[in-house]
């Protein structure tokens, strides 16, 4: 998701790997792995098609919001302001080496298979193909591993008709039961987003319990240092600003001998103005 989409040429996708992975975690996807993508928006310039996804990274405006209507005093009144970024979209860009050939639809689709899948197949089988194989067999026979994440519970027992939390110590954890007396009972207890434990409750009165890893997903600590280093957010371009106009943060003097100190406050004894109706209170 977000303004910095994909690019895509002779079958490399950019960014891609570990940096992909960073921007996942930092924006988070705009299509998961199985869901329907809506190509909203198609534009062929010189060397390159560009494919907006859901809606893309900027709303787009109406027809009506870009209508200008004369005021009373020739005021211009238009129907729209600035555009809005939607947080669902992205985009991707097909490279070519000098201009955009003439293709058939089909050979399209295949330039873009790095990115979109025109296969149809349902969601179940699409996430499937991105877990690890052992992962995949327990998912498919309905078994739960400990190691899992919650979405490969969910694929794998559904949703949970009950829900406890409770505390451990200093540790808390939620508990998803699945099945009632006189079936088998499970349990499936997590601690963040991870399995720790599974107990079984048989019909017997034997009771099964799980809790060496038997799934060792990806290290999710490097997304969290990406999370960590995540750059501040770029300024909007109409944000307030001290600078006059034309002034560029650089040419903005700086002292020599480091940041200026805060003024002194006014003493407590000072008499402070009074505040009343209309009076301009500052507020965080």
């Amino acid at each position: 998701m977000g303004t910095k989409g994909l690019r895509l040429k002779e079958g490399m996708v950019t960014p891609s790997g570990e940096e992909l992975q960073q921007v996942l975690s930092l924006w988070g996807p705009a299509v998961k792995p199985g869901d329907p993508a809506h190509i909203s928006y198609v534009q062929i310039k010189d060397d390159h098609i560009h494919f907006e996804i859901n809606g893309g990274p900027v709303r787009r405006k109406k027809w009506y919001q870009r209508v200008e209507i004369s005021g009373t005093n020739g005021q211009p009144v238009t129907g729209g302001g600035e555009p809005q970024t939607n947080p669902h979209g992205s985009y991707v860009d097909l490279y070519f080496d000098k201009h955009v050939p003439e293709m058939t639809a089909r050979q399209l689709r295949g330039l873009l298979y790095p990115v979109l899948d025109f296969n149809a197949r349902n969601k179940e089988q699409a996430y499937l193909d991105t877990v690890p194989p052992k992962v995949k067999e327990a998912i498919q026979a309905h078994h739960v591993l400990v190691g899992m994440n919650q979405e490969m519970v969910l694929h794998a027992k559904g949703k949970a008709p009950k829900k406890v939390r409770e505390r451990d110590g200093e540790t808390e954890y939620e508990e998803w039961i699945y099945g009632e007396a006189p079936a088998d009972v499970d349990f499936v207890r997590f601690v963040g987003d991870e399995v720790v434990r599974v107990e079984t409750m048989k019909v017997g009165g034997e009771k099964i319990v799980r809790t060496e890893k038997e799934v060792i997903l990806p290290d999710r600590d490097k997304d969290k240092e990406a999370k960590k280093e995540k750059e501040p957010e770029e300024r909007p371009a109409n944000s307030p600003s001290l600078r006059r106009p034309g002034e560029d943060s650089q040419d903005v003097p700086k002292p020599a001998n480091g940041p200026t100190a805060l003024p002194p406050m006014p003493p407590p004894d000072l008499p402070q103005p009074p505040s009343g109706p209309g009076d301009i209170v500052p507020s965080r």
